[in-house]
């Protein structure tokens, strides 16, 4: 069965998500909408459907199975809500929203609807995630002791600038950590566990007009009893590969964006080297170290995939809206420490 898609939103992120639905199979582009027609005109002709201003119109299509969100990160309550109500699908494009509190009730909502929830984290979907993620759940490790994440972008003061809900707490819901670093707590989040405490500090070096932080530092102490940092900046010129890595007594692996730079074991197996050799220059694109657009949807198409097998098959998600939750929860911890200059207990 071939599902219908509706695309919240006519932004840059939209773009990806258009992309993703009308390259996989089971999966078209019915309609999109944006406030402004103008905007969801121009999309439409770009992408393919019908255009809609008002979401109520859009919902009412009885074509449409699966509603993406793309509107800003703090305004993805309300479609969301809207769209578990009509019987549609939910794709939320991350954050699922930016507090606990308004993702709860997205969860609820689809809950009580008896429908699909998704939150697009697709850093999940490389080849070398996965990779180290089995690696992690063989036991290859031995105990897990460091796992962090370093996310050194860059963006310009005009990036801010050049959308009123940039920047915001309110919209934005925070900065460096929860606009961009997101996708590298989720994938550390899903290596290496729950967080069970955190302490933080946070500063706004060097941009202006914006309310949130630029610059964001956190030491970690994971449920396992592992420790680990979160380095996350939009003010690191000219903009690096996001990098994760993970250390255990046995192992020690780390990841730059798609290309994997280390993998040693103390037990060898007999692929290591290959993956070693095929992984090392996988990245094709900046990663959005420096330009937001300079990503590829292939990790998207990937997600919608599982998305459109889960509702066909009744099967489970990969991501589902309470994996969307856990690092909205460990981010605001991260907020919470930074702001107190206290230690925060998670959970």
């Amino acid at each position: 069965m071939s599902l219908g898609f509706g695309i919240v939103g006519c932004g840059m992120i939209a773009g990806f998500h258009a992309k993703a639905i009308n390259e996989i199979e089971g999966a078209h582009l019915v309609a999109c909408q944006s406030r402004r027609m103008e905007a969801a005109e121009a999309f439409a002709a770009e992408h393919g459907g019908k255009a809609y201003a008002e979401l109520a119109d859009m919902l009412a299509d009885p074509a449409i199975d699966v509603v993406t969100i793309c509107t800003p990160s703090g305004a993805h309550l309300d479609p969301a809500v809207a769209a578990a109500n009509a019987k549609k699908h939910v794709i939320v494009e991350k954050p699922l929203e930016v507090t606990t509190e308004r993702c709860d009730k997205i969860i609820e909502a689809c809950q009580q609807n008896d429908v699909t929830l998704s939150t697009i984290f697709p850093s999940r979907f490389h080849d070398s995630s996965i990779l180290l993620k089995n690696a992690i759940d063989e036991g290859r490790f031995g105990t897990l002791t460091l796992g962090d994440a370093y996310v050194k972008w860059f963006r310009t003061q005009e990036y801010y600038d050049s959308g009123q809900w940039r920047g915001t707490w309110e919209l934005d819901g925070g900065g460096a950590l929860m606009n961009q670093a997101i996708h590298s707590v989720d994938l550390l989040l899903w290596l290496m566990g729950d967080v069970a405490e955190v302490s933080a500090q946070a500063a706004t070096l060097a941009h202006e007009r914006i309310e949130v932080e630029d610059v964001v530092t956190a030491s970690l102490k994971f449920k396992n009893g592992a420790l680990g940092v979160i380095e996350a900046t939009t003010a690191a010129f000219p903009g690096m590969l996001k990098k994760i890595e993970i250390h255990g007594n046995q192992g020690s692996a780390v990841i730059e964006e798609e290309d994997i730079k280390t993998w040693q074991f103390a037990q060898e197996k007999a692929d290591d080297k290959a993956i070693i050799e095929k992984y090392a220059a996988m990245t094709e694109t900046g990663g959005g170290a420096a330009d937001p657009a300079a990503i590829g949807h292939a990790a998207h198409a990937k997600q919608f995939a599982d998305v459109v097998n889960a509702i066909n098959n009744n099967s489970a998600l990969k991501i589902d809206g309470a994996e969307g939750r856990r690092s909205v929860e460990v981010i605001l911890a991260i907020y919470e420490a930074a702001r107190t200059g206290k230690r925060v207990s998670i959970g």
